[in-house]
């Protein structure tokens, strides 16, 4: 199936999709958070499934990406800054490993995320919120636990779609960067079986 093929047959509910698969991951990692996040971060995913963001905070320094958005003032600081910590979050989680072996400290990047959310809330309190529940905050002080949430997605997407040997080969690479019980489940289906040490897979 192609990737156009897949955003054909999730579009009629996309944002239903992701509601169903984040309540799955949440689950999944043992992770406490509200429903106002738990539909944020859905709509998160529908928003990177529709093509609707871009992956910016993989294509530019991110120090540099969080000064320029401090720089901003008003509205556009704020999406700026929201565009950040939803770019980081979605980076580590669906490309995390390949963020690492291209030199980027996992924990320093969750810093530059967790503090552009937190800048973004503090501009929200500043304004009064609008008596809504501070989602972006919540987002800065478990930002670790949601990029979990966020892998967890990326793995459970990976998982099945491995028929080509190209996607058993992807999801190896994968489970080797990431050591996931997931993604070592699929490849026992493939009749491989992982180990951690020189042997690899058998």
């Amino acid at each position: 199936m192609s990737d156009s093929s897949l955003v054909l047959d999730l579009s009629p509910d996309v944002d239903g999709y992701f509601s169903e698969v984040v309540d799955d991951a949440v689950r999944a990692r043992g992770v406490s958070t509200s429903d106002a996040t738990k539909h944020y971060l859905a709509g998160l995913l529908g928003d990177y499934a529709r093509g609707a963001l871009t992956m910016e905070t993989l294509e530019r320094p991110l120090t540099l990406l969080l000064q320029e958005a401090l720089d901003q003032t008003g509205a556009a600081r704020f999406e700026r800054l929201r565009r950040i910590g939803d770019g980081v979050l979605y980076a580590l989680g669906f490309f995390g490993p390949r963020m690492t072996r291209h030199g980027a400290d996992p924990r320093y990047v969750m810093v530059i995320g967790s503090s552009a959310y937190g800048h973004a809330s503090s501009m929200l309190r500043l304004t009064g919120g609008g008596g809504a529940p501070d989602v972006l905050q919540e987002l800065a002080e478990g930002y670790g636990s949601f990029v979990a949430v966020m892998t967890e997605v990326a793995e459970a997407a990976l998982a099945p779609a491995t028929e080509a040997d190209s996607g058993v080969l992807r999801l190896y690479e994968r489970w080797k960067a990431t050591g996931s019980e997931r993604l070592a489940g699929a490849l026992v289906k493939h009749g491989l079986c992982p180990q951690r040490g020189p042997g690899g897979v058998h």
